[in-house]
């Protein structure tokens, strides 16, 4: 009379479901990890802060003036995209500078409330102004890229940004970081945060160098 063998080990399937689990689990407890140690913010300032240098290095090779431009997002939204720009002349009055940061960020505004009046379709004066705005972008800056100097669209981390001719910092709406072509930055604190993480990436205006520092600094009074 032959017996038949007990099942006492796992089989394939379920050494497979086992495993799945396990590495959903692990992955969970990354990304938590990441949240509460700001992992994603530093990571975030540490590659500003290449840019930052590369652009301070374009400036005074080129004699141009050049900017990161930051594009900010309104409220309690995280995530926010920046990309470089260089123009085709020196630009360095700190009155120019303001005028046209409000000037951009009236026409981004205003780009905002033309809508179509049905969808997938524009009336001519549309694009009538969306035309004129692009060509006169275009004749103030126009966009540098290089292998170290990247448009990027960051996720899950929320940045205000400070430059010396601001009282406060930026939270919301464009943002500009200025490099001049004498061998020059504007000094600057750009703040990330991550849930309860702080961290802030200050730039010295003379020698363009950055650094990493946990919190957020108070804003220098000159």
């Amino acid at each position: 009379m032959s017996r038949t063998p007990s099942s006492t080990g796992f089989t394939l399937i379920e050494v497979i479901v086992v495993i799945a689990i396990v590495a959903t689990l692990l992955g969970a407890a990354v990304v938590g990890i990441g949240a509460l140690t700001g992992a994603r913010a530093r990571a975030t300032l540490g590659e500003l802060g290449a840019t930052v240098r590369a652009m301070y290095d374009r400036a005074a090779l080129t004699g141009h003036t050049c900017r990161i431009v930051f594009d900010l997002p309104a409220g309690d939204a995280t995530g926010f995209s920046y990309r470089a720009e260089c123009a085709s002349r020196a630009l360095t009055s700190a009155v120019d500078r303001e005028q046209t940061l409000k000037d951009d960020n009236q026409a981004r505004l205003d780009a905002a409330k033309r809508t179509p009046r049905s969808r997938g379709t524009s009336t001519l004066l549309d694009v009538l102004a969306q035309e004129k705005d692009r060509v006169e972008a275009a004749a103030k800056f126009s966009t540098f890229t290089a292998p170290e100097v990247e448009s990027r669209r960051v996720t899950g981390v929320k940045l205000s940004v400070w430059t010396t001719h601001q009282r406060q910092p930026a939270r919301s709406g464009l943002a500009y970081l200025y490099f001049f072509p004498q061998g020059a930055v504007e000094r600057a604190q750009l703040t990330a945060r991550q849930g309860n993480s702080v961290w802030t990436l200050t730039v010295s205006p003379l020698t363009g160098k950055t650094a990493v520092v946990d919190g957020e600094p108070e804003i220098p009074k000159s």
